[in-house]
């Protein structure tokens, strides 16, 4: 049975439908089921089953790492049995922790994959650029004492725009494919009535693993005046080594705001 029927026979009618979730990443492993800890995926199947009576899997629009947190994450499941749109989130959100809501849900065609149908994603990466960090806030943003220069970051991350070798920009140990991306927009402001939080807005079709931490890192650098946007054109030629980038920033300031499909609106 291929992975896309497992938990149904051949004979089963379902209907899929499409979930947009919201997470705080903080006390998750990440969106996959795995054994060390609590999932994004098992903790809404989980869900799923109370409510359908039956296990359902659970497919992602992509893997979020342990820590990071989504705004607009989608995914679909097939279910056994009509609930109307408008009422699967409260059913589903009356069984979920506090730290994971249903934000809405569609049915779909059987041919839609929340992952293989997404055409990009918008991500933000939030910095905290003060004297302390904020209490309130500290679960979604990294923190950067001193000041950064958030008009030459902006400036600097035009240079990721466009179709680029990322081989820089990803971290060792992860899975061994094409390092070509292409960027959409990529733009560095600081927060409307909030001037100490800078926001990094990174928009693209496709990521390598760590890939918008270490672009975030990178630009801090900028930001510090330790690197230019020189510095980054010469390692989106194809030459650039992980080292000569900068750092990977913490998981925790890294947000999926949205996923971008043709065939779904919410």
């Amino acid at each position: 049975m291929s992975e896309e029927g497992e938990g149904r026979t051949a004979a089963e009618k379902t209907i899929r439908i499409a979930l947009l979730t919201e997470y705080d990443g903080t006390d998750f492993v990440g969106f996959q089921r795995q054994d060390n800890g609590r999932s994004v995926q098992q903790t809404l199947e989980e869900a799923v089953e109370k409510v359908y009576g039956r296990f359902c899997r659970i497919y992602g629009c992509s893997r979020t790492d342990s820590g990071v947190h989504a705004r607009g994450h989608v995914s679909h499941v097939d279910v056994p049995f009509y609930i109307p749109e408008e009422k699967i989130p409260l059913a589903l959100n009356a069984v979920l922790d506090d730290d994971l809501v249903v934000l809405a849900a569609k049915e779909m065609t059987e041919d839609f994959h929340a992952r293989f149908n997404s055409r990009g994603k918008r991500y933000c990466y939030r910095v905290r650029n003060a004297k302390v960090p904020s209490a309130i806030d500290r679960r979604t943003e990294a923190f950067v004492p001193g000041n950064l220069d958030a008009e030459v970051m902006d400036d600097a991350a035009k240079a990721f725009i466009g179709t680029h070798d990322f081989s820089a920009f990803r971290a060792q140990g992860g899975p061994d494919i094409t390092p070509v991306r292409t960027m959409k927009d990529v733009y560095v402001r600081r927060a409307e009535g909030d001037p100490d939080l800078i926001e990094i807005t990174v928009i693209g079709e496709s990521f390598l693993y760590n890939m918008v931490r270490i672009m975030a890192g990178t630009l801090v650098y900028v930001g510090q005046g330790k690197m230019t946007k020189a510095g980054i054109e010469k390692l989106l030629t194809g030459e650039g080594v992980r080292k000569e980038a900068g750092k990977t920033m913490p998981a925790k300031g890294l947000t999926l705001e949205e996923v971008f499909y043709e065939d779904l609106i919410w």
